[in-house]
């Protein structure tokens, strides 16, 4: 839930919101004014050293307003044309690292980043999210790319959806990582973690803190990888000139696999019976549906191949037997008016005995 918000109108000079020298020409409000970093005064906030470096202007101390308001868990927005600052109060804000995979510009000038690592999630960042480089320098949404090591604050509301749903308040950038999708050439365990090569030899050197984990989030064990599997590695900056080229690995996502479907096969009939039973279980999102209802594509999939999300005890153990049995699913796929932000629309039936399982994870 939000909580309520403040909005407060501030009389500042430039100097006070910037922290540093600057003149502007304008009406009486405005004047010039000639300040002084104060480096040898600390700010402290509840007895703890802020890092703020503070202003002498006239024998009086300023503070940056948004850098003071971030630090003190409030989020600021400034309005250009009223000259107002909104303060937001103090909020319950989440946090996550990892990298983004994923970044999609919207017409309204939002940004829709998805970001992989300590969790899955997926965040909108537009003019009010505060974007820095470690080294303080201001970033806009435009610098955000697939490969951005990022810490984010976001929230306090989330979407109800699979990843979760949040506006970001505060982006930190790390590094931009190189990214690369290849085919695991050989995986090994080593004194300091684990060593992946390749298809092109490349080896990627694995810490403790290095991730491995699949498109949706859920980690995995190194003992899982094996030769052959298609991965996508988040690795770098820094190379090592040596052969074959070396580099240290942050974020190891792997690939889903083709659909295994061997020798089943539907009939027309059957198709049309499983989109019949696909269409009761979608009237809730009927209004957002594209596909006509008798068009909806029909597969037979691999259990082990669909993120779908059951909900009921029945429906999870379902899955969990369909699975421990290499059995077969069938997915009904809907395109919907919500494909760019969520993706489409699939259900998921056992092939045996056509009973309800859940539906796919949306992205």
């Amino acid at each position: 839930m939000n909580k309520k918000r403040t909005k407060l109108t501030v009389l500042f000079t430039l100097a006070g919101i910037l922290g540093t020298t600057a003149a502007v020409e304008a009406d009486a409000l405005v004047e010039k004014v000639t300040g002084y970093l104060q480096k040898d005064t600390k700010v402290l906030i509840n007895g703890q050293d802020s890092m703020l470096t503070p202003v002498s202007i006239d024998g009086k101390l300023y503070i940056p307003v948004r850098d003071a308001a971030a630090k003190l868990g409030y989020t600021l927005n400034y309005d250009e044309a009223s000259k107002e600052i909104e303060l937001g109060e103090a909020v319950d804000l989440m946090r996550a690292s990892g990298v983004i995979v994923n970044v999609q510009a919207n017409e309204d000038g939002k940004y829709r980043i998805e970001l992989l690592g300590s969790t899955w999630v997926i965040l909108t960042v537009d003019k009010s999210t505060v974007i820095k480089s470690l080294d303080g320098k201001m970033l806009t949404p435009a610098d955000l790319k697939a490969g951005t090591q990022i810490d984010t604050e976001f929230g306090p509301a989330m979407a109800t959806s699979f990843p979760g749903q949040a506006q970001a308040v505060s982006v930190n950038v790390h590094a931009e990582r190189v990214v690369k999708e290849d085919t695991i050439k050989a995986v090994k365990h080593t004194e300091d973690g684990w060593q992946v090569q390749l298809g092109d030899n490349l080896v990627l050197n694995a810490g403790k803190e290095t991730r491995v984990m699949t498109s949706q989030g859920e980690s995995l064990n190194w003992e899982d990888l094996k030769a052959g599997t298609k991965v996508t590695a988040y690795y770098g900056p820094l190379m090592m000139q040596s052969l074959p080229p070396q580099s240290p690995l942050f974020l190891l996502v792997v690939q889903a696999q083709a659909p295994v479907t061997g020798e089943l096969k539907m009939s027309p009939e059957t198709a049309q019976e499983y989109r019949n039973l696909a269409w009761a279980q979608v009237s809730a999102q009927v209004s957002h549906i594209t596909t006509k209802q008798d068009e909806a594509p029909v597969q037979i999939v691999s259990s082990k191949e669909v993120g779908v999300l059951a909900t009921t005890a029945e429906q999870k153990k379902l899955l969990e037997n369909v699975q421990a049995a290499n059995g077969s699913v069938v997915t009904v796929t809907y395109n919907t008016d919500q494909d760019e932000l969520l993706g489409p629309l699939t259900a998921v039936f056992d092939f045996n005995t056509k009973a309800f399982i859940g539906f796919n994870a949306r992205r």
